[in-house]
């Protein structure tokens, strides 16, 4: 059985920041907007994953930014019909707006960015393709909803073959029993759940 550091080994390890952006994090977003949730808890979120982003670019960690783009043309008719259901007339991050852009990250100009149109970044996207030809093994998720989102990519990674670790400081959700929930399944059945503080520690040390 493999031990953390094996499976997180640099050379292998693909660190994904998913939907780190201003509709799903910031004040005045689509969430806060719609919800009317606290979304101070995003701020630290965001810095835990920048420390942890500048540990794995120095370790040679391949960083990848995923940008989600919900205009109802690239959704299929049931999401646009749970859409209706809500009630909903806002476009969550709409591609060019300001609620589509990065929240308080930024990716590299040589690091990949996909953007998705489901909650799952493998989904109908060149994800899987791109970290099989890099060798990558073990997907380190990152962002939010962690209930959603976050769960929805660790999920398809699992079933694709990779190794999931999930930093749990570098995660969240404004639903916080639904947060506790993904982490609980990935302990139980998806993978590892750990430390950003062990990742830093365990890549510093590569």
């Amino acid at each position: 059985m493999l031990q953390l550091a094996e499976k997180v080994r640099p050379e292998t390890t693909a660190l994904l920041v998913i939907d780190m952006q201003n509709d799903f994090c910031a004040e005045g977003g689509y969430i806060h907007k719609q919800t009317g949730a606290d979304m101070s808890a995003n701020e630290p979120i965001a810095d835990q994953i920048n420390a942890l982003v500048e540990m794995a670019r120095a370790a040679k960690v391949p960083v990848v930014w995923i940008k989600a783009n919900y205009e109802l043309k690239y959704l299929s008719d049931q999401a646009i019909e749970k859409w209706k259901e809500k009630g909903l007339e806002a476009i969550c991050c709409e591609g060019g707006t300001w609620g589509w852009d990065f929240y308080r990250v930024e990716p590299q100009s040589d690091e990949l960015v996909i953007e998705k149109h489901t909650y799952s970044a493998f989904f109908g996207t060149e994800l899987d393709r791109i970290l099989r030809f890099r060798g990558i093994k073990t997907i380190v998720p990152t962002g939010v909803a962690t209930n959603v989102c976050v769960e929805s990519t660790l999920r398809d990674g699992y079933f694709n073959g990779y190794y999931v670790v999930v930093p749990e400081e570098c995660v969240g959700s404004y639903a916080t029993d639904l947060h506790n929930a993904t982490l609980a399944n990935v302990r139980r059945i998806f993978g590892e759940v750990t430390s950003a503080e062990t990742l830093k520690e365990i890549w510093k040390g590569s």
